[in-house]
């Protein structure tokens, strides 16, 4: 994959256009640049292929997130050409434009894949046709990436159907506690319910495998791999690795120090002793008290302590301020 692209200059859009201006481009470019309307035409199919990459990422929030905090050289380290694809459903895309045929079949994007193939190679071959294109709804826990039909050049006989990778989206409480979740995918080439069983203490970016559940393949189905996100509640972020909770705090506990409350990931509520005089970003450690830890056990929570400064103050406030002021406060 090309380096350090510019995927708004591709679309052409401005860095700030609206989900809606950009779709609105992208439907226009993917209608001008079909391989069906440009039979034979190599430079359409580049750019075929670029502004649906370039679509993938700002058409998704997160990714899109990503590719405008780090930029694109810093973005690719990150994120494979799979990972750029990863849930982006092209079935409804190009239902909607009201587009397919034969010319799917020469839109490869190359990445080096299982066989020695692209992940993504004959994406949209018209033998996928009447299964509604390349990807597959899988019922909210992302889209699937599902094995072109009918070819013989890639896989043996015997070659099992492609794994497929999902991202599962848990609580922090569920990473924890573990949990099982009733799930609806379509790998198989039908819908199809799986009870999944969540180990307690699973930490994020691990993978849960269920074997024989990915897509067909001659010699049998491939597995399916569940990707474990996280979902964060507001005023929780990770930073390094791990679970930080942002605390406000007013500026005389700041000052005096004193005991204040943080929310448990586990429910509740845990006291935090504040020492007099800190400093404004600094840290508290709850030993114990965040996330799974890869090695077993819990890592530490930490607390960040903000100062909260009011927007208005009242007339004895005020006065109390003017007069700490005075004090060199």
């Amino acid at each position: 994959m090309t380096q350090q692209k510019d995927y708004y200059q591709i679309l052409g859009v401005s860095r700030d256009a609206s989900p809606d201006e950009i779709k609105k481009a992208y439907r226009k470019l993917a209608l001008k640049y079909h391989p069906d309307k440009n039979k034979g035409n190599k430079e359409a199919e580049e750019k075929f292929k670029e502004i649906n990459e370039a679509y993938a990422v700002l058409s998704d929030p997160e990714k899109k997130k990503q590719y405008d905090t780090f930029g694109s050289a810093e973005f690719h380290k990150r994120f494979s050409e799979e990972d750029i694809f990863s849930n982006f459903d092209f079935s409804s895309i190009f239902r909607d434009l009201g587009i397919g045929g034969d010319g799917f079949t020469r839109i490869i994007f190359t990445s080096g894949g299982r066989g020695g193939g692209s992940p993504f190679e004959d994406l949209f071959s018209a033998a996928g046709a009447g299964h509604h294109g390349g990807y597959e709804d899988l019922g909210g826990y992302g889209s699937a990436r599902r094995a072109p039909y009918g070819f013989t050049s890639q896989h043996s006989p015997a070659q099992k159907g492609d794994d497929v990778v999902l991202d599962m989206t848990l609580t922090p409480y569920e990473l924890l506690q573990g949990d099982k979740k009733i799930i609806s995918v379509q790998t198989g080439g039908f819908p199809e319910k799986l009870s999944v069983k969540i180990p307690p203490g699973i930490t994020p970016g691990k993978k849960i495998r269920i074997p024989g559940k990915g897509t067909q393949g001659p010699g049998g189905r491939g597995d399916l791999y569940l990707r474990i996100n996280i979902d964060l509640p507001p005023d929780f972020s990770f930073e390094n690795g791990k679970l930080v909770y942002q605390k406000y705090v007013p500026f005389s506990t700041a000052c005096l120090g004193g005991t204040v409350q943080v929310p448990s990931i586990e429910g509740g509520h845990l006291k935090l002793k504040v020492p007099a005089g800190i400093r404004c970003g600094q840290k508290l450690r709850l030993k114990g008290k965040g996330l799974p830890g890869r090695q077993g056990g819990r890592d530490d929570m930490y607390v960040k302590i903000m100062v909260d400064v009011p927007k208005s103050l009242t007339g004895e406030q005020k006065r109390l301020i003017e007069e700490l002021k005075r004090e060199g406060l």
